[in-house]
């Protein structure tokens, strides 16, 4: 069995779609294959379900020429189902004349089916687009597979020594926790547990590299939400600043320090992560 996912919006989005997409796979013993972003490709590659990345321009308001022949890549393979998280008439027309039995979205004359995401944590909340295709959605239970070699490289980047690595994965906004603070931060840790070792994750960092990165880590302390979501679907400790109630399953090692990144205090952080 082969389904479509129509996949525009940010990384993040894209991110909070993957255990969706990963429990049609594994339920329907289907191949999956995304229409995205071309930046975004590198993310759907973590998901061996996945067959084939569309890289297509949702965001550069793409034009007649470019619907046919995202129509023409379609329609030529056999899709049992589309789940299309796209919205407007273009999108529509296309997917009518697509022949595909069984069209899943929120909105939109060519859907077969319409639904409403549920409340809640995020990813989650796609588990409305499950439903009529008669398949279930428990987000929690996700988590990425990353290769031997990606987990491999991500170790021989990480400082020397043998004890526990906190990895550090600022997010790039102004109204970030300060970098002085970052900075400090290893140093305060220290005094407590001399053996720490401590790398940082920058946000321009490969997608795959970054993946990796928290994949081995032995806690992460981030304030970037694509960092603090990837970090739940490896299963890694977490202190994540700033995140939002819908942004990150409820588990003991998931600690949320919500509201204003600036005004967190180095004690705050420290007691976070269990210091």
């Amino acid at each position: 069995m082969r389904v479509l996912a129509l996949s525009p919006g940010s990384l993040l989005q894209q991110l909070e779609r993957l255990p969706a997409l990963a429990a049609v796979a594994e339920q329907l013993d289907a191949q999956i294959q995304v229409a995205c972003e071309p930046s975004h490709r590198a993310l759907w590659n973590l998901l061996p379900s996945v067959e084939k990345v569309i890289p297509f321009p949702f965001a550069g308001d793409p034009n007649l020429a470019e619907w046919a022949n995202l129509l023409g890549l379609v329609r030529e393979p056999d899709f049992q189902a589309c789940l299309n998280f796209a919205t407007g008439r273009q999108v529509n027309l296309m997917l009518s004349m697509s022949h595909i039995p069984v069209r899943v979205a929120t909105e939109g004359f060519s859907s077969t089916a319409l639904v409403s995401p549920d409340q809640g944590w995020k990813p989650q909340a796609l588990a409305a687009y499950l439903q009529p295709l008669g398949l279930s959605l428990n987000a929690d239970d996700f988590r990425l597979s990353l290769p031997a070699e990606a987990m491999e490289a991500a170790r021989q980047r990480q400082p020397p020594g043998e004890g526990p690595l906190l990895l550090l994965a600022p997010d790039d906004a102004a109204n970030d926790w300060p970098e002085e603070r970052w900075q400090l931060l290893p140093e305060r840790i220290r005094e407590r547990l001399p053996q720490l070792r401590c790398e940082v994750l920058t946000p321009q960092a490969p997608f795959a590299q970054r993946a990796a990165a928290v994949a081995c880590a032995d806690v992460v302390l981030s304030s970037s939400a694509i960092t603090q979501l990837l970090t739940a679907y490896c299963g890694v400790p977490l202190v994540a600043m700033g995140a939002t109630a819908d942004a990150l399953p409820t588990r003991d090692v998931i600690r949320v320090l919500p509201g204003d990144r600036q005004g967190l205090s180095t004690e705050e952080v420290m007691k976070a992560l269990g210091f």
